[in-house]
């Protein structure tokens, strides 16, 4: 079977094609959930009302939605949340699957599905659930993946990892719907890392190339692919691939997973707005069956845990550094930074593309284009390298350094100049030096 292109701009229609005209773009709201928000009974409601409204996913869909107009928002408003038709009708998947290992592989036969069907009474419940999804629930067949472990040298060549208990983080062997077992990819292979011979959950994996192991694929086994995708992929690099519905050249770095919860936006160009946690979830459920190529839904149920176990993650913690210099870097930072990184994560509201001044492809793609960046989130953000959204810096150094705006200069990505992101790049040395050293606190 010839693999499918993950740039794939096709779209499955299912029944018919919900003609009613789509509601205006809401009026932005630069502001995260505020409290009494977040406590475990808030939570657990705002649970049910997702997974028993129809009217409640469909009005957090569409005031979720940045803009109304990207190809993003056009098919999840097409398709979702429509009762009758679209998405509704899939059939739901609870898959049974098992980690990667080593060992020869074991017949799936009496391996319980990943979900017993029963939901969750508690936060801490609805989490562990959440846990299983992000490690086991397949979001398509990987042949690239399957292939490349057959290799251990270049499997670990490209960054997949060997966890301390024998399995590939974000590979498990599943039983497809056709019944047969396969090899499949999980949230785990992107955002999980090993740090001196640990598991990092909600880590960005920037050394997984996925751009060379696929073109490893085809060219061990002569599959064919298409030339303008082969030279897309191998512009990526590690932690970087485009991941967009659309043909524009756009790939991004992979991010951390760190305070979601702070975060007004999701994703890098702020195409959904973080109104909630149904927003997250429709973000999961939809990502899932899409990255499923639109044959089945995951439960609502697990789309839910796995918004709950991302809010649940929490970056390590950072060295404390100097006390006087890391004093210092703060204060410049509030009197500088702030404007942008306002939230408790570091993040904040969209800035203009223009403003940013950085690779604009992403922000006007488009696929999921909104104009406009979301300022990185700032929590361990010394390890978060490659810095923009396109991965384009290696260091904070390079980040806050004025060399990288000369046309010899050499990049994570080639040679030539980086733009964008002014701030901080005229600074005088030592507060540069301070501003780092909070940096590197957080």
């Amino acid at each position: 079977m010839r693999p499918r292109s993950i740039t794939v701009a096709a779209f499955v229609l299912l029944g018919c094609r919900d003609r009613r005209p789509a509601s205006p773009p809401p009026t932005p709201v630069d502001t995260a959930v505020a409290a009494p928000a977040w406590s475990e009974a808030w939570l657990l409601e705002e649970g049910r009302r997702y997974l028993d409204d129809p009217a409640h996913r469909r009005r957090s869909l569409e005031a979720s939605l940045t803009r109304h107009d990207n190809s993003y928002a056009r098919q999840r408003l097409d398709h979702y949340a429509l009762n009758t038709t679209g998405w509704d009708l899939l059939p739901p998947w609870n898959p049974v699957s098992v980690p990667v290992t080593d060992a020869p592989a074991a017949p799936l036969d009496g391996v319980a599905a990943l979900w017993d069907g029963q939901r969750p009474g508690t936060l801490r419940g609805w989490v562990e659930l959440g846990r299983a999804v992000f490690f086991r629930y397949p979001l398509r067949e990987e042949v690239f993946l399957e292939h490349a472990l057959r290799r251990p040298d270049f499997a670990r060549s490209v960054g997949i990892v060997r966890a301390p208990d024998g399995t590939y983080p974000g590979a498990v062997r599943f039983r497809d719907i056709d019944g047969e077992s396969k090899v499949g990819l999980t949230c785990a292979l992107c955002h999980t890392d090993l740090k001196d011979g640990a598991l990092v959950v909600g880590r960005a994996r920037r050394s997984f190339d996925y751009g060379r192991m696929r073109l490893a694929y085809h060219a061990d086994t002569g599959a064919p692919v298409d030339p303008e995708l082969a030279r897309r992929m191998r512009a990526w690099g590690p932690g970087r691939a485009d991941v967009t519905e659309d043909r524009d050249e756009d790939p991004v770095a992979i991010p951390d997973l760190w305070g979601l919860r702070e975060q007004q936006y999701l994703t890098q160009a702020g195409t959904l707005r973080h109104i909630g946690p149904a927003a997250l979830a429709i973000r999961q459920e939809t990502q899932l069956l899409h990255s499923n190529h639109e044959r089945v839904r995951p439960p609502r149920e697990l789309a839910w845990a796995l918004a709950m176990y991302l809010y649940s993650l929490r970056a390590p913690e950072r060295p404390a550094g100097d006390p006087a210099l890391v004093a210092q870097g703060g204060r410049l930072f509030h009197e500088q930074c702030r404007e942008c990184h306002s939230n408790a994560a570091g993040g904040g509201p969209l800035v203009a593309a223009s403003r940013v001044g950085t690779d604009p492809a992403l922000a006007t793609g488009h696929g999921r284009g909104t104009g406009r960046y979301r300022p990185a989130a700032l929590l361990a953000v010394a390890e978060a390298g490659p810095y923009l959204h396109d991965g384009s810096l290696a260091t904070l150094e390079d980040l806050f350094g004025a060399a990288r705006f000369a046309p010899g200069y050499r990049g994570v990505n080639g040679v030539g100049a980086v733009p964008g992101h002014p701030w901080g790049t005229d600074w005088r040395s030592d507060d540069r030096a301070a501003l780092l050293a909070w940096l590197r606190s957080r």
